[in-house]
């Protein structure tokens, strides 16, 4: 299956189970990978016939700084609804969300979710 991937997409939200993360905020960043078929938009270059980056780039800055969840787990089911949801070329969608910032009591590089949802 095609894939469009989009790495790195960061925001700075306030999610967490812990008070001072909702207070304070932190780093948070997106990979998302959507299946599709791309074989229409390679031929014909015409970009309705594929899914616009910056539509999937709005939605996931949108859910990464909006309302508070406790958890990534969380978040990563968000963005993949949301994708699912708006966009109905898309057949599959995997999403991770990276924290690196994590309170896990350690210095770590990152903390991450990784979910594939298929339609």
């Amino acid at each position: 299956m095609d894939k469009i991937i989009l790495t790195g997409i960061s925001a700075v939200g306030f999610h967490g189970v812990h008070d001072f993360e909702r207070k304070n905020g932190q780093s948070f960043s997106v990979d998302v990978e959507i299946g599709l078929d791309l074989s229409k938009a390679g031929k014909n270059d015409e970009l309705n016939q594929t899914i616009d980056y910056s539509l999937v780039v709005g939605m996931v800055i949108n859910i990464l700084t909006g309302p508070p969840v406790n958890l990534i787990e969380k978040l990563a089911e968000l963005i993949s609804e949301d994708i699912l949801n708006n966009f109905m070329q898309a057949k599959s969608v995997s999403v991770v969300i990276h924290k690196p910032e994590a309170p896990v009591g350690a210095e770590i590089l990152d903390v991450a979710v990784r979910i594939e949802r298929v339609r």
